[in-house]
């Protein structure tokens, strides 16, 4: 693992999700757009999937990693919470604590709270939750003897929280242009071969994969459309925007 890998330099932009491939759905065109813009982008998945219907722990790791390469993120991981049983503990927020510590982003994205699968609501609270706690000097690791490293015992609180909201009916607070960069936000999100591929084992719950294109570039389109650009993903920001220059605000009127 290099030197960013292992977070020894911040990170700009920080998504946690839930699962393997929840970020290649809600906010993958996202990271690419920051990422061309030469910020850091990474990703904290909180599980690895050993409850999925179709494929393994292992193999969605190694599609992980793959699409983290299309995606251009500089640092990508998963920690070991229960695929399907995410729990808000003290003991859950402590282990994202460390991963904020060790990466300091300036913007962490959390998965929209309301959601049909329960991990994503329950990530929604966890993750904020975290971010609050990585701010406490005094937060207790739970490291053996005090042995924490030098980097994850200093407090960083994150400046800002977004939500992905994709799949969520709810007005987004903005819409990110990710016209460029659909094509390859797509790529990232076939990378999951052993859930998106054609096959007997969950046929009955997943989309055919003739369609996954079709339903996912309209969504973006639909969000786009919003925007007055073509295709777009959609965030929610809980606190209000401050506009310096009325002239210069974006997205037409009529």
């Amino acid at each position: 693992m290099t030197a960013e890998a292992r977070g020894a330099v911040a990170i700009d932009v920080l998504a946690i999700a839930a699962h393997r491939d929840d970020v290649e759905q809600t906010c993958g065109g996202t990271l690419l757009r920051m990422a061309s813009r030469g910020l850091r982008t990474a990703i904290l998945d909180l599980t690895r999937g050993e409850s999925g219907t179709r494929g393994s722990a292992d193999e969605r790791g190694r599609e992980a990693a793959e699409a983290a390469r299309l995606l251009g993120v500089t640092w990508r991981d998963a920690l070991d919470l229960p695929d399907g049983a995410i729990e808000n503990t003290l003991e859950n927020r402590v282990k994202i604590v460390r991963a904020l510590r060790r990466l300091r982003p300036r913007v962490v994205i959390l998965p929209y709270g309301q959601a049909r699968h329960p991990d994503h609501s329950i990530v929604a609270t966890l993750g904020y939750e975290a971010c609050f706690l990585s701010g406490l000097a005094r937060l207790d690791l739970g490291g053996a003897g005090g042995n924490v490293p030098e980097r994850e015992a200093k407090p960083h609180r994150p400046f800002k929280i977004v939500y992905a909201s994709l799949y969520a009916d709810v007005r987004p607070s903005f819409i990110v242009d990710i016209t460029p960069f659909i094509e390859q936000r797509h790529a990232a999100l076939m990378a999951y071969r052993s859930q998106y591929a054609n096959q007997k084992q969950g046929g009955g719950l997943f989309v055919p994969e003739e369609e996954i294109r079709e339903r996912t570039f309209a969504e973006a389109r639909h969000y786009g459309l919003l925007a007055g650009v073509k295709y777009g993903e959609p965030f929610v920001q809980i606190e209000v925007g401050l506009v310096d220059d009325l002239t210069l605000v974006p997205v037409q009127s009529m």
